[in-house]
């Protein structure tokens, strides 16, 4: 029997990040969505005619039948009080990044999270990024040699600033680009080269009329030596490699976003054709000067997430992603924000 599963939030997380891989996976059923927008009521209703659609959250909890899994996929500063009621109710909850505005907030989701003996799972979907998938692979195998510095970049261009939450200056918005964009390239660089000892970044706000943050650098020492150098940016007028690997044998260098974004934008699913697949113009660049060859980027799937958390709750198998990353990770932006203030590097202690 399918999982039923429970979307709390249908705008652009919702809709394009969320239901369409919930629904893709076999054995997951979006049964119902939670959103309070007549319009975005109407969206729901008509891609999913078989979810029943809800205007409060604290409706799902008394719902006949239940669910077995809830996702939270509204603002930042509802992500932990939703979580929070899930648990209490008795459901396992996939929460979106960032799991919290702080990592202090997110040890009491884990507290809770340990006490009901229920699973909290972070939505750190850019693990699947086809690029970071090559990336992990060839470090891996061991094709690079010894990882020294790793270079990962989320920018755009951006230059107007739009009204939204995201550009909220309130600690409880969890606002601006270190939260947004950071998230994710902090995740990706402690997935794979672990804890940083040091945290150094330089955390900016450039845009005109922008009061949250909107371009920053973070250089992370790991524990092993190597080097991660993250830029995330809203003001980039020309964009910097996606990421770049230099190992001691040779380095990997690709270019461009992962295409899933933007397909999941354009109404595609992993259901699809040609869903996360780049083209070979966007295949990245293996070697070293002169010895360089084409080094064919993996498809990207950011429905294997959904697939690990049914795993989990069916088989009892490891989770995808854990609420230990994120609070990680939260330090990692906590220590920024720090060294910025400062202009030092700051120490990370052990977790």
């Amino acid at each position: 029997m399918d999982l039923r599963v429970a979307l709390i939030g249908y705008g652009t997380g919702g809709s394009v990040f969320h239901a369409p891989l919930i629904a893709s996976v076999p054995g997951l059923r979006l049964a119902a969505i939670v959103t309070r927008a007549p319009e975005r009521q109407r969206a729901a209703r008509e891609r999913y005619p078989e979810a029943d659609i809800v205007d409060r959250a604290d409706r799902l909890w008394g719902a006949p039948g239940g669910y077995d899994l809830v996702v939270v996929a509204a603002p930042n500063r509802q992500h932990v009080p939703l979580a929070r009621s899930a648990l209490t109710a008795g459901v396992p909850v996939v929460v979106d990044k960032p799991v919290a505005a702080s990592a202090a907030d997110a040890r009491s989701l884990a507290a809770l999270s340990a006490v009901r003996g229920l699973p909290v799972f972070p939505y750190h979907n850019r693990r699947w990024d086809g690029d970071y998938v090559t990336a992990t692979r060839l470090i891996a195998s061991g094709a690079l040699g010894d990882v020294q510095r790793f270079e990962s970049r989320f920018e755009r261009w951006r230059p107007e600033v739009k009204e939204s939450w995201k550009e909220s200056t309130d600690p409880r918005d969890a606002g601006g680009i270190l939260f947004d964009l950071g998230s994710h390239l902090i995740d990706q660089a402690v997935t794979l080269f672990g804890r940083p000892a040091r945290v150094y970044a330089e955390i900016d706000t450039r845009r005109r009329g922008a009061a949250a943050p909107d371009d920053a650098f973070l250089a992370l020492t790991h524990r092993g030596g190597v080097r991660s150098h993250l830029w995330m940016s809203a003001t980039a007028a020309q964009l910097g490699p996606r990421l770049r690997v230099l190992g001691g044998r040779a380095s990997y260098t690709v270019s461009g976003m992962d295409p899933q974004e933007a397909q999941l934008h354009a109404g595609l699913t992993p259901k699809d054709p040609g869903y996360g697949v780049a083209g070979p113009d966007s295949h990245g660049l293996l070697g070293t000067p002169g010895e360089t060859s084409p080094e064919p980027t993996a498809p990207g799937a950011y429905q294997d997430f959904y697939a690990g958390v049914l795993r989990t709750l069916r088989d009892g198998a490891p989770p995808p992603t854990t609420l230990a990353d994120a609070i990680t990770g939260l330090e990692v932006i906590e220590a920024a924000a720090r060294s910025a203030a400062e202009g030092a590097v700051v120490g990370l202690g052990d977790q």
